[in-house]
């Protein structure tokens, strides 16, 4: 194998840059060409590829976002598609490919190695909602984002005598809203793993004024509840003012933690070496400290666990 390419899929999340420095140097330490794909499956269908050199990847490790571009492609993902991506592939002399992203962007991995390219997979999505590794690039940054802004909230919500509901992204995982919303002291946590009650959260509201509480942050997984009509509910039982912040891609945006610049790093290094060792069709992820890979189709058939034991913790020290 003489050349790779770089691909980012799907939902940016902070640390794809880590992980795209990391492959790029190791596969250059080695004595490979590399070749970026700009835009995801979609820039690889219309040939936009480009060397890379040491020089592309210099000072990236801290960027947000993915230096490659993100995108969606309709075409990629039919099989006539699919063998014109591989055309592509051969055209450029890239026989190896790592691709960066979610569920979605590792089925696409799958169908290119059943095509004759050597695939990898790196977990890159802020959800973190693939089952097989503890964590994914950009889930922690997220995470921390999440937190910062409940502090701030809190800020002003205590000062006026207010609930906030603060939604969240996570529409059918909920550990950003748990996670966040069990470091940030939240009140209230709602995910799509639970049935939410509207009482518990109002019942929770009037406990908390009774002790002269002037604050209660409800962190809510998008999808979940509909803030609006949740807003009145609340309004309505208690008679507290609640207001709404939508968080959004915020969530996305910003510097990568230490941990996802780490985990993105170590994860980019691992992945070229198992091209290199003729791996194909596997997926890198982490478990505790170590990093490890296992098939690609055997790790998006893992479903999601939700910690149940951290959900209940944050029950208790809600209180």
């Amino acid at each position: 194998m003489k050349t790779i390419g770089i691909l980012t899929s799907g939902g940016d999340a902070p640390g794809m840059n880590a992980a795209i420095r990391a492959i790029a140097r190791t596969a250059f330490e080695e004595g490979l060409r590399v070749k970026g794909i700009r835009f995801g499956y979609d820039g690889l269908m219309s040939g936009d590829i480009y060397e890379m050199n040491v020089s592309s990847v210099a000072d990236i490790i801290q960027k947000g976002g993915t230096i490659l571009g993100s995108a969606r492609s309709k075409e990629f993902q039919t099989p006539e598609g699919q063998d014109q991506a591989v055309r592509i592939l051969k055209q450029f002399g890239i026989e190896g490919l790592v691709v960066i992203g979610g569920n979605g962007s590792f089925q696409g991995a799958a169908a290119l190695h059943n095509r004759g390219i050597r695939t990898i997979g790196i977990p890159g999505t802020i959800d973190n909602d693939l089952g097989y590794t503890d964590y994914t690039i950009g889930f922690h940054t997220a995470v921390e984002t999440v937190i910062e802004s409940i502090g701030k909230l809190r800020d002003t919500s205590n000062s006026h005598g207010r609930a906030n509901i603060i939604e969240v992204m996570g529409r059918d995982c909920g550990d950003i809203a748990l996670y966040a919303g069990l470091a940030g002291g939240a009140e209230s946590i709602v995910v799509p793993e639970h049935e939410f009650s509207i009482d518990e959260i109002t019942d929770r509201i009037e406990r908390g004024r009774k002790r002269g509480k002037r604050h209660h942050i409800i962190v809510v997984a998008e999808g979940v509840g509909e803030p609006y009509s949740m807003r009145a509910a609340i309004e309505q039982r208690t008679g507290v003012e609640t207001k709404i912040t939508i968080l959004g891609h915020l969530q996305r945006g910003g510097s990568p933690s230490f941990t996802d610049a780490k985990l993105g790093s170590m994860m980019g290094y691992k992945a070229v070496k198992a091209l290199i060792a003729g791996s194909s069709s596997v997926a890198v992820g982490v478990h505790g400290d170590e990093i490890f890979t296992m098939p690609i189709l055997e790790a998006i058939e893992v479903e999601h666990e939700f910690n149940e034991e951290l959900y209940e913790m944050a029950r208790v020290l809600s209180h």
